[in-house]
């Protein structure tokens, strides 16, 4: 696995667990923003072929 494809997973697995906190908090600002940040690093995942995971989709 290349490194690119590595840090674009544990960019998405930070992402998920960045709104799992804000949801959890009821923080509808910090949700919003983690929202952004997955859609972010989803869609950047896809366009390089990179298998992102389910992990808590």
């Amino acid at each position: 696995m290349s490194v690119f494809a590595e840090a674009m997973r544990q960019r998405v697995r930070e992402a998920r667990a960045a709104l799992v906190a804000a949801r959890a908090a009821a923080d509808a600002y910090g949700t919003a923003v983690a929202e952004g940040e997955l859609e972010d690093a989803l869609r950047m995942a896809r366009e390089h072929d990179i298998d992102p995971g389910d992990e808590g989709a």
